[in-house]
């Protein structure tokens, strides 16, 4: 049988449950007679999950909610200084750089205009007038392209685009300086633009001409045109009443009033 606990404020003694001040035996009973330690024992149990569960105060003021109307105005503000910044940066390109995005970007939809490729490079010195056929030649040009470029590439940047020029400069302008030289070839370069060739011309045959040549129309197509060429639209391609009360063909209609007014 389990001892009894210590009288709980002069009431009935209550069964021990095990706690250890039973096991303690303090004198007096359990706990000198405080009564059942289980209330006790769960409040202390929640003061110390309590003071477990307490965490520092967030002193983060919360976000105030933002305005649609302020956002756009923002994201259209920093849109704008962006393409301003854009702007100022291609207004800043030289002539001779805007001309060798030009030709970079010649015939190509995937070009980004950084970089040339040889073709281009050769109808940039021939559309500029660097190729004279005496002192610079297409082969100087491709030597020089070679030279340029690197080992494992294909295409040359804007930086050895100018070191090529500086190169084919010595050779088409010998008489000048070098600083003049180079300057010389720029102003062949600047403010140029691809020269676009190979445009399909009409082409004039006496088939063409015999197939177009409306006088030479018969049956229904020549109704379709009047004597000097041009197409009669609608009545060309329908037949439509006559009901000026003349037989059909007749070449001297509407000249009846004439004639009376003439014999008066």
């Amino acid at each position: 049988m389990p001892a009894e606990r210590g009288r709980a404020g002069g009431g009935a003694r209550l069964p021990c449950l095990g706690f250890p001040c039973c096991a303690r035996r303090l004198p007096g009973g359990c706990q000198a007679g405080l009564g059942d330690p289980r209330p006790l024992r769960a409040e202390g149990m929640m003061a110390d999950n309590k003071t477990k569960s307490i965490k520092p105060a967030n002193k983060t003021p919360p976000k105030s909610p933002a305005d649609p109307a302020k956002e756009r105005a923002a994201k259209r503000l920093s849109y704008e200084s962006n393409s301003s910044h854009e702007g100022a940066m291609a207004a800043e390109l030289s002539a001779l750089e805007e001309a060798f995005r030009k030709f970079a970007i010649h015939g190509d939809t995937r070009a980004t205009g950084k970089e040339m490729h040889g073709k281009n490079w050769s109808k940039l010195c021939k559309d500029c007038h660097v190729i004279d056929g005496k002192n610079v030649t297409i082969t100087d040009v491709d030597i020089v392209f070679s030279k340029i470029k690197g080992k494992s590439s294909r295409t040359i940047t804007f930086d050895q685009f100018k070191e090529a020029l500086q190169e084919l400069s010595k050779k088409r302008f010998k008489d000048k300086s070098n600083e003049e030289a180079v300057q010389e070839i720029h102003k062949l370069i600047e403010g140029k633009a691809p020269i676009i060739s190979g445009v399909t011309k009409t082409i004039s045959s006496p088939t063409v001409s015999r197939l177009t040549d409306t006088s030479k129309f018969t049956g229904s197509h020549k109704e379709r045109f009047d004597p000097s060429g041009k197409g009669r639209g609608k009545a060309g391609r329908e037949d439509l009443v006559d009901a000026s009360g003349y037989v059909p063909g007749y070449k001297h209609a509407g000249t009846y009033d004439h004639k009376v007014q003439g014999s008066k």
